[in-house]
């Protein structure tokens, strides 16, 4: 007899550059039990990325409009744009029993856990040094030398958030935080609470 699951809300967050995307990427690449939240954001695309599976783009005035409908989960403003999680969608997922992974700052979590914290399970992920974050950020060659700069600057206050979440990954080796992430997510699927079947089946068991 399965055992009928509720979904959860995995939060990945990190400062710019300390590897919540490829642990991301990873995990979806090795769990097929996981799907990745896409967020609209207003900010313009990056070389590479498509609409409506990195993030969908949108313009600031659609943004408005789909917060003052209350049709997003969470947002924020984060480098001059705005990001945002639709709310219909990550709902339908979780009551189905799938897993939902988020790539999200710490703004972002706060509201997550506010709007569905008993879903939510957060890691927050820390790069080695500060000296090895600011050679991801020159090493990936996506951002002027100002924007390197400012992400730095930023990175101390993101990183003062680390005790709101549930675990916390020094990201040395990727092959080891996926690993973590990996062990993570089998317990937090684990969690009485979210095998909302238990009952059932040990109904079942007492019955026979």
């Amino acid at each position: 007899m399965d055992i009928s699951r509720r979904g959860l809300l995995l939060i990945l967050s990190s400062p710019s550059g300390a590897g919540k995307t490829t642990l991301s990427l990873a995990s979806l690449e090795r769990d097929a039990g996981i799907e990745l939240s896409v967020s609209v954001t207003t900010r313009p695309p990056r070389p590479g990325e498509v609409d409506d599976e990195d993030y969908t783009f949108i313009e600031d005035s659609a943004f408005q409009r789909m917060i003052d409908e209350g049709s997003l989960l969470e947002h924020a403003r984060v480098f001059g744009n705005y990001y945002g999680t639709p709310r219909d969608a990550v709902e339908r997922a979780v009551a189905a029993g799938r897993d939902v992974l988020f790539d999200v700052d710490w703004q972002g979590t706060q509201q997550l856990k506010e709007n569905a914290r008993e879903d939510v399970a957060s890691i927050f992920v820390l790069p080695p040094s500060m000296a090895a974050l600011e050679d991801r950020l020159r090493r990936r060659a996506q951002d002027s030398d100002d924007e390197v700069a400012r992400r730095m600057s930023e990175a101390e206050a993101e990183m003062s958030h680390w005790a709101e979440y549930d675990y916390v990954i020094v990201n040395r080796e990727i092959e080891e935080s996926v690993g973590a992430v990996q062990t993570i997510l089998a317990a937090e699927r684990l969690r009485r609470e979210r095998q909302v079947g238990l009952a059932d089946l040990i109904g079942a068991m007492r019955g026979g």
